[in-house]
């Protein structure tokens, strides 16, 4: 049986569909925090390695993260130093995302709209969860998660279409993000929201 998280730190970790299958597996067994560190560790040094010019290894960066860290999604995260996971994760995304667009000469403007698209959704995702209005199920899902959206970086990379995968990439999930979240504020009770600011600045 799989425990029931009791923290917001899961939701925090904005996990797709590959990494919460992967935590179904062990039922919430294995903790999440060690064999993140060592997915960092690992993905840095072969972001390192795709500096010094092997990029055919650097790409599958996302993947030794996903098979380390995945397993930890279903994890209920409530160990005193779990809540680091999150930020490890999105540390991981965002350079590997960041790495791959400088070394591959994408234009840093589309660089930044991707990671902006990105930044904006666990902005939102975390300002959600302290007012209290939770985002749709299916968001994770058509959002990717922080697994899908490095791995499809990652193939874009492998089959030589970095800037035309960085683009639509970014097109999409301002599209799946910014209408989600535009239509999920204003179909929010502003009473509940007002509420919950209160209750947060107490």
């Amino acid at each position: 049986m799989i425990p029931v998280p009791n923290s917001r730190v899961v939701a925090y970790r904005d996990d797709g569909p590959l990494s919460r299958g992967m935590g179904v597996l062990v039922a919430g067994q294995l903790p999440p925090l060690p064999p993140l560190i060592v997915g960092a560790f690992v993905t840095g040094v072969l972001l390192l390695i795709g500096v010094a010019g092997a990029d055919a290894i650097a790409v599958f960066a996302p993947a030794v993260t996903l098979l380390l860290a995945g397993p930890g999604s279903s994890h209920p995260h409530d160990g005193r130093l779990d809540w680091l996971a999150p930020p490890v994760l999105r540390v991981i995304e965002y350079t590997f995302i960041a790495a791959c667009g400088f070394s591959h000469a994408v234009h840093p403007v589309l660089i930044f709209l991707l990671l902006g698209a990105i930044a904006f959704h666990h902005y939102d995702l975390v300002y959600r969860l302290r007012q209290h209005v939770y985002p749709p199920p299916w968001l994770s899902t058509l959002g990717l998660g922080w697994d899908g959206r490095s791995i499809v970086i990652g193939l874009a990379v492998l089959v030589g279409w970095t800037t035309g995968g960085f683009a639509l990439l970014a097109l999409y999930l301002w599209g799946v993000f910014g209408w989600e979240s535009l239509t999920c504020w204003l179909a929010a009770p502003r009473s509940r929201v007002e509420a919950a600011d209160a209750g947060t600045q107490d």
